[in-house]
């Protein structure tokens, strides 16, 4: 279901963007066209794997790459947290490819990476994303006034958060 995205996933993983650009396009910061390319994908990959604060996954179905699936902004020590990110191809939406990538990232998360907590959050409007953590366990705990600048605009996020204790969200 998710494995450790590679650099040599860089052209799948381009060419997925690009089939995929027009529908993820409102869930998104406006990107360098760079972005869609093998190479920049491969220079995102080879920075994000260098740097240690992000732990990617590729969401896998029928032996391809279907979408990504983040543990971001990693901080070890008394905080152990993570922020989560994620999205699916529009070809695979709607088939629980999300939830079962979010849990299983989720357990990876507590158990591989001893994290304590993963934080997520989404925008107001996207009631899929919030179901799909809902699902998974994570609480909603706040609302972020223009949080991410998003598709060109800074927009509000609701804030979930998922905790490492099996009695407490």
């Amino acid at each position: 279901m998710i494995r450790p995205v590679t650099e040599g996933d860089a052209a799948e993983l381009a060419a997925l963007l690009v089939a995929n650009r027009d529908y993820l396009a409102p869930w998104d910061p406006i990107r360098e066209e760079s972005y869609y390319t093998e190479d920049g994908q491969r220079r995102i990959l080879t920075d994000l794997l260098r740097a240690g604060t992000s732990i990617p996954y590729a969401i896998v179905r029928d032996g391809r790459i279907a979408g990504r699936v983040n543990l971001n902004n990693v901080v070890r020590g008394p905080f152990l947290s993570a922020s989560l990110g994620y999205w699916v191809a529009e070809s695979d939406a709607g088939r629980g490819l999300a939830s079962a990538a979010v849990a299983a990232v989720v357990e990876r998360a507590f158990t591989e990476h001893g994290l304590h907590r993963v934080e997520a959050g989404t925008l107001t409007h996207n009631v899929r994303s919030q179901r799909v953590l809902e699902r998974n366990g994570f609480t909603r705990f706040g609302l972020a006034p223009r949080y991410l600048r998003i598709a060109g605009e800074w927009q509000d996020h609701v804030l979930f958060q998922r905790l490492n204790e099996p009695d407490r969200t």
